[in-house]
């Protein structure tokens, strides 16, 4: 879930200090709680002032969330990108889901890397920081609704549906990746439940 750095000199450096302030926040969140860590001891443990802090980031959420901004509107893009070649939008999700669980893409949920773990852990742990993820994923939904076009109503029922699914997988993988199960088995079985629940968003939802 690292993002990728920009070109520019200028931007790299920018990129790299909104990393370290980043990893240094996550670090002390992960050790003493999110709620329990206040803005002034992150800037200390980066040792830049508030001010440095807040230019980077303006809320105290976005010093562990701006991973999820990288990744939001992400599904619009695919869509976007799969009509160029004449791809259909479930068709391109889906290929796009699969390639994302081979590579074990964090955003999955299928990965054990231990940092990524402890990641998940208070991601899920800290409602203040659901909360915020919540706003990503509704803003993700927007943007799908209009990357599907056509009719307004019917195109935001089926991105509502499309992230619900999407959102329901990853956290199945993170949940049985937290209880210890082996990533081969929630890989293989990750695999079969996308398909199955690709199928239903073609067949349209039984219920």
């Amino acid at each position: 879930m690292k993002p990728e750095y920009p070109t520019g000199l200028r931007e790299r450096k920018k990129a790299r200090t909104r990393q370290a302030l980043s990893d240094a926040a996550i670090a002390l969140f992960m050790e003493k709680g999110f709620d329990a860590v206040s803005v002034a001891e992150v800037a200390a443990a980066a040792e830049v002032s508030k001010p440095t802090l807040f230019r980077y980031f303006p809320a105290k959420e976005d010093l562990v969330l701006h991973r999820f901004a990288d990744h939001e509107g992400e599904s619009a893009r695919v869509v976007e990108a799969g009509r160029v070649y004449g791809t259909a939008p479930l068709d391109a999700l889906y290929e796009h889901l699969i390639e994302g669980l081979e590579r074990r893409d964090p955003v999955t949920g299928l990965c054990d890397v231990p940092a990524v773990l402890a990641y998940h852990r208070l991601l899920y742990g800290t409602p203040a920081l659901l909360a915020r993820v919540h706003g990503f994923q509704m803003n993700s939904e927007v943007a799908l609704a209009r990357a599907l076009g056509g009719d307004r109503l019917v195109a935001r029922l089926a991105a509502g549906q499309i992230a619900a699914v999407l959102r329901i997988l990853a956290d199945d993988n993170v949940a049985r990746l937290a209880a210890g199960d082996p990533i081969e088995e929630v890989a293989r079985d990750a695999v079969a439940a996308a398909e199955e629940a690709f199928r239903s968003l073609r067949q349209g939802l039984p219920c």
